[in-house]
C-alpha cells in the first residue's frame, strides 16, 4: 500500500546496561514512523485530535532480529496495511546503517470519539488523502 521511511539516531538514553536500545524504546519508534507516515499523507494526529478523533492502539506485536546500539542511524519503515475503515493498521521494519533488519512489527489502531470514547469511522478527508497517494 503506503510506504515512509524516517531516520533516528539512538541515544545514550535509549540503551540499557548491555548497551543494546532498550526493547521499550521500540514502541517509540513505530510511533514516530506512523505520526510522520500520516503527516506525509497529509493527515497529522493533532489535526484528528482537534477534530475530537483518538486512536488508540488496540493492537501490538513486534519480532526483534538484531540489536540496535548507541549511535547507531536506523531507518524506521512504516507501511499502512490497508484502506482504514474503523480500524488502520501498519507495518514496520527497522534497519541500522548496514541495512539489516533488526525489527518488524505492527500495530491497530481504533478511530475513537474523544467524547463518546466509542469507535467511528476513519475520518473521510484521511479516506480521499490516502486514494490520492495511491492515484499518483
Amino acid at each position: 500500500m503506503l510506504s515512509h521511511s524516517i531516520q533516528t539516531r539512538v541515544r545514550y538514553s535509549e540503551t540499557d546496561k548491555m548497551g543494546f536500545c532498550y526493547y521499550g524504546n521500540y514502541a517509540q519508534f513505530f510511533e514516530m514512523g506512523r505520526v510522520e507516515t500520516l503527516r506525509e499523507i497529509g493527515v497529522s494526529y493533532a489535526s484528528m485530535e482537534d477534530q475530537g478523533i483518538l486512536l488508540p492502539v488496540v493492537d501490538f506485536s513486534v519480532k526483534y532480529f538484531k540489536p540496535a546500539f548507541y549511535d547507531e542511524l536506523l531507518t524506521i519503515k512504516t507501511t499502512l496495511v490497508k484502506e482504514p475503515l474503523v480500524k488502520i493498521e501498519f507495518d514496520y521494519e527497522i534497519f541500522n546503517e548496514k541495512n539489516e533488519r533488526l525489527t518488524k512489527a505492527n500495530t491497530v489502531l481504533v478511530f475513537t470519539d474523544a467524547a463518546e470514547r466509542k469507535p467511528i469511522k476513519a475520518p473521510d478527508e484521511l479516506i480521499r488523502k490516502i486514494r490520492e497517494k495511491l492515484a499518483v
